[in-house]
This record gives C-alpha cells, structure tokens and sequence, in this order.
C-alpha cells in the first residue's frame, strides 16, 4: 500500500514540476515610440494602446510571458536597447537589410507598410512635383527619413529633422515647413479621426516594407523566437485580424 501511495505521489509531483515549469514566467522589459498612431499612442485614459501594444499582449499571453513597457520614443527606444536598459522595441520598424547590418535583429514581419507625405489642408501641393525650394519633416533615423533623404535631389526639397511624430506634424499645421514624410497607415488614420489637420498626398508612397519586433543583443533571441511563435498562432486563431481591424477597419 506504501508503495503504490508513493506511486501515485510521485506521478502527482511530475505533473506538478511540468505545469510549473511551463507557466513559467518569463519577464522582459519592451521599448516603444510615442505619439505613432495607430501603432502606439496614449488614450484619453493615459493608457497606452495601439496595434503594436495589441499585438504584443496577446503574443505575451499565447506565450505565457509578462513584460514591463517603456513607453519613451523611437530614439529613446533604440539607445534603451543598446544600452541594455530594454530587452526589446515594437515601434512600426521597418525591416530593413541596412539596420541588420548595424545590430538590429528582427522577428517575422507582422504588418506592411508604406511611407507618403501629407501637407496642410489649404496647401496646393499635389505631388512631388510640387516640392522644388520645400521643407519636408521627417522624424529621426526613420524609414520616411531615407525615402525623404533618397528622392530630396530628384524633387529639389530640403529635409527637416524632428526627434518625435508630434512635433513634426506641427512644424507642418504652423507652417514650419511645407510638408512631413511618415508611415501612411500613421497619417491617414490620425487625418481620418481628425488628430491631424492635413491631407494625404496620394500618389507619394514608396515600395511596402514590413514592421518587425528587434532586439539588438542576440543574447535576447528567445524573445524574438517567442515573438515569433506568437505571432504564427494568433495569425492562425484570428486574433491578429480582430486587432488590425479594431484600428484600421
């Protein structure tokens, strides 16, 4: 009888050690940009929501680990990385061969965009055309930075710098400048809801690129591994498309 009460505890005490084992808390510490809606943005609530902050919620739970988010801007985001302050970033970053090549290790793809520009309600500007002796915001070290930076000799612009989203769209709205380049999901989302007192240049986007989670220490490659196995099953189970038209219909 002792014997087979061993048994039977010790079969308990396995199956206790595995579910441990696989709910395992995982805690990391995630970086993300400001003011880049509708990817991550502060409500009226000051909560912190968006596609990227959906996103990588239901990862986090399909995977069973937890995180602490970092909500401090795209600069911010990326020196906290490299400093080893934050594990890692989701802020819309475009997977790109140069930024592998400097350090960034991606995940799989999880969105496709393009960059295009908007200009003020009353602008006539109807194109690059338009833009010979102009000003075009960008934010620092974007993908709309290198598009604008690649097509400003073409066009005859010249290319202002800003280091948030916010304040590049103002530098637009009060005349600062004559346009601003960004993520065209970002600006025709904040034009629609009326967050931005523009309008979209149609006819001014470049070629699609992918947004990608990155880390920029491969020590941290489980949690693209994580990311990534998240990322299949809530594309499978739906939950993926619920999110994306949640934001963008």
């Amino acid at each position: 009888m002792k014997k087979i009460l061993a048994l039977v505890l010790a079969v308990i005490m396995c199956f206790a050690f595995a579910a441990c084992e696989k709910n395992e808390s995982k805690d990391f510490v995630i970086a993300t940009d400001k003011g880049f809606s509708p990817f991550e943005f502060q409500d009226a609530d000051g909560n912190i929501v968006g596609i990227d902050m959906d996103i990588l919620a239901a990862i986090a739970e399909d995977q069973g680990f937890t995180y602490d988010l970092q909500y401090v801007g795209w600069d911010a985001a990326i020196a906290a990385c490299q400093a080893g302050q934050a594990d890692g970033m989701i802020a819309g970053a475009s997977i790109t061969e140069e930024r592998k090549n400097s350090g960034w290790t991606f995940s799989d793809g999880y969105y496709d965009a393009t960059q295009g520009m908007a200009v003020a309600k009353d602008s006539d500007i109807e194109g690059f055309a338009d833009m010979k002796g102009k000003k075009v915001a960008v934010k620092n070290g974007t993908m709309s930075n290198e598009y604008a930076e690649s097509i400003k000799d073409e066009f005859g612009f010249d290319v202002v710098t800003f280091s948030t989203s916010p304040d590049m769209y103002q530098a637009v709205v009060g005349g600062q400048v004559d346009a601003c380049m960004d993520d065209t999901p970002i600006l025709k989302y904040n034009i629609k809801i009326g967050e931005l007192e523009m309008k979209f240049v149609e006819g001014t986007e470049n070629e699609p690129a992918q947004y990608g989670f990155a880390i920029f220490d491969e020590s941290k490659s489980e949690l693209v591994e994580l990311f990534n196995a998240g990322l299949k099953n809530i594309r499978e189970n739906g939950k993926y498309d619920e999110i994306i038209a949640k934001y963008l219909g």
